[in-house]
């Protein structure tokens, strides 16, 4: 049988079955006459990436709506069934994307219809909290509906386990297991909503968790008598993108002592369809244009924005100009790891088996620091469940104590309450570190370049290709085969000493298809399908005796490499 033979099948049995509403078969007889669309719509399921399930919305076994949301949720419930609890449960979140209310009450009630309790949020919620919430209400799973920071078009469901992470591949291939054995959307068990809150299967959640997560979050910090004592005269601009972030963010602030905290406005309301900006993400300048004309007008010491399901933080500072630079996720990273684990020390609250946990793509400059204090730092796989997923082992074992975790992608997590990354606790801290460093005469631009000269100036940069459909996929692997196959001896000049496939499961790591390369001065670049956009990515770091030659070398570096990736 063909694929395209498939996909037609696949189209007709949506337009004839009996379960699927009218809206939906209209949106798909809108296609009729588009087979590339259609092909697009139905060549596959939507398979768990590093974020879990992500996609477009809209009509088809390839987007996100509420039959993909519903038998991913029946299989699911059939994982916990199977797990041997008697009674298990489940909290649920979403933020401000469009459908996410929908695609959570669909959740909630396809639980209820197999006797899984539901705790859902009555309104939208950052995606840490719903993490926290899982560990405190002792549920045995977690979902959010959330795309991140991808594109209005975009949604996404995600799946954490009862330790508040989400699930780890071993995990996830259970739960997959039992969603393809959904044959039917008429196999999806639903319960009306009305009998399942009158059988208490579905709880709505909303203040009281809310307050035991801000005081875990503000029990991170590390110096609250010096932000009082700055707060005066220390301004801070925070923008929550129209997402989930603004009162958990602003709650988090005002409970360490700050007051001065200004608004982006028009950026304040959710709104899936991220009307100021191209993208909702952190990580890239034009996401800050608003933010960075508010800073200019209040003389901001610091802006801080979150991404639509606050998980993801980005910071800007001022230089020695008095303009406003945007901090890599690798530069913020760094100086939160030098913040906490240098009060730490100074308080004397430093354990002798503290530890720092990153991915393989994160900086090695977030390492160096955690040696200058003494502690240790473990190397994950990318994607904030390996973190969680050591967390939890660490908690078990004594083994370390965890102090900070972190990606380059802008998600860092510090506390012991959560099992995934925190922009809550991210941009608390990032506040903080910045209002400490003015008591001392510094910003946090002096204090990065600080960190530079004490043990020497790290460069990364993150070069991608975005390659969408079928032929995409298709794409990706050919480039990452061409790769692993015919790796290179050396670059421009320089030996490669090591080539590491990370889909052999190295040092005990998953299976992932990862390449990474490290050249003779230690230098290393990296290439990595996305797990939740259609994407490849490249990831290059270098380390030199000054900003000049490291901007040069990442460059020469970043030109080679890039010229072999069509």
């Amino acid at each position: 049988m063909s694929t395209l033979t498939r996909v037609e099948e696949h189209y007709e049995m949506w337009l004839s079955d009996p379960a699927v509403d009218v809206a939906t078969k209209k949106e798909l007889l809108s296609i009729k006459d588009q087979p590339k669309e259609i092909e697009d719509r139905f060549y596959r399921d939507l398979e768990f990436g590093t974020g879990g399930l992500r996609g477009v919305m809209g009509a088809g076994t390839n987007r996100v709506n509420i039959y993909t949301v519903g038998r991913a949720t029946q299989g699911l419930a059939q994982y916990l069934l199977k797990s041997g609890k008697a009674a298990p449960a489940a909290v649920i979140a979403y933020d401000s994307r469009h459908g996410s209310p929908e695609f959570a009450l669909e959740t909630a009630l396809v639980l209820a219809g197999n006797g899984i309790k539901a705790y859902v949020f009555e309104s939208l919620r950052p995606t840490p909290e719903l993490s926290f919430a899982v560990r405190r209400l002792a549920a045995d799973a977690g979902v959010v509906i959330t795309a991140s920071h991808n594109p209005p078009e975009y949604n996404g469901y995600k799946v954490y386990g009862a330790d508040g992470g989400q699930l780890v591949p071993e995990q996830a291939e259970k739960v997959i297991a039992e969603i393809r054995g959904v044959s039917s959307f008429a196999a999806v068990k639903k319960l009306p909503r009305s009998d399942a809150e009158a059988k208490g299967l579905v709880e709505w959640i909303g203040r009281e968790i809310d307050e035991q997560y801000i005081a875990a979050v503000s029990a991170v910090s590390r110096n609250r008598e010096v932000v009082k004592r700055m707060s005066p005269d220390f301004r801070i601009v925070y923008t929550p993108l129209h997402g989930a972030g603004n009162r958990a963010v602003r709650a988090a602030l005002r409970e360490i002592g700050f007051t001065q905290v200004h608004v982006a406005l028009e950026q304040e309301q959710p709104d899936g369809s991220f009307p100021t900006v191209k993208s909702p993400n952190p990580e890239e300048r034009d996401t800050f244009a608003l933010a960075l004309e508010l800073a200019g007008r209040v003389d901001a010491d610091v802006i801080v924005g979150t991404d639509p399901d606050c998980d993801r933080m980005g910071a800007a500072v001022k230089d020695p100009a008095g303009n406003y630079v945007m901090l890599t996720g690798n530069q913020s990273g760094a100086i939160m790891v030098d913040y906490l684990l240098g009060s730490m020390k100074e308080s004397g609250e430093l354990p002798l088996n503290g530890i720092v946990i990153k991915t393989i793509v994160t900086s090695e400059l977030g390492a160096a620091i955690a040696r200058h204090y003494g502690a240790e730092t473990l190397n994950t796989l990318t994607g904030f469940k390996y973190i969680g997923e050591k967390m939890t082992q660490f908690d078990a074992s004594g083994e370390y104590r965890f102090l900070f975790g972190y990606e380059e992608s802008f998600g860092y997590l510090a506390g012991n309450y959560a099992r995934d990354k925190d922009a809550v606790v991210a941009a608390m801290l990032i506040c903080e570190a910045a209002a400490y460093y003015k008591s001392k005469g510094k910003t946090l631009y002096d204090v990065l370049q600080e960190l530079y000269r004490r043990h020497g100036f790290y460069q990364e940069r993150l070069e991608s290709r975005t390659l969408k459909g079928k032929d995409g996929v298709m794409q990706i692997q050919a480039i990452m085969d061409r790769w692993r196959n015919k790796p290179p001896s050396e670059l421009n000049g320089l030996r490669v000493t090591m080539v590491e496939d990370f889909s052999q499961g190295l040092y005990g790591l998953p299976k992932e298809n990862v390449l990474k390369y490290t050249l003779e001065d230690e230098s290393w670049f990296c290439l990595r399908p996305s797990g939740t956009e259609p994407k490849i990515k490249i990831y290059f770091a270098v380390k030199r005796n000054s900003g000049a030659e490291a901007e040069e070398a990442i460059d020469a570096l970043t030109q080679t490499v890039m010229a072999g990736i069509v």
